[in-house]
């Protein structure tokens, strides 16, 4: 973690949110010796094609994800119920 003052950060602005942006670096600013804020670069996110990408497909059978989807309907109505009632 890079630790700058506030007047570096205000010269340098551009250069410091690069570094960020490309390095996942986070940088502490100080202001009279005293810490001030943190630029953190965002976390890292993923889609959902790309969390299953690692997982052997297909994980279950036409038959089994029928009849999971069964199971899992089994203890539920059809009708549309008023949770307030």
């Amino acid at each position: 973690m890079q630790t700058i003052s506030a007047t570096e950060l205000a010269r340098n602005t551009r250069e410091i949110l690069d570094k960020v942006a490309s390095q996942g670096e986070t940088v502490s600013i100080e202001r009279n010796h005293t810490l001030i804020a943190q630029i953190v670069p965002p976390q890292r996110s993923m889609t959902a094609s790309q969390a299953l990408a690692g997982l052997a497909l297909p994980m279950l059978t036409l038959a089994q994800a029928t009849d999971w989807l069964q199971d899992s309907r089994q203890d539920f109505g059809d009708a549309v119920r008023d949770p307030w009632a």
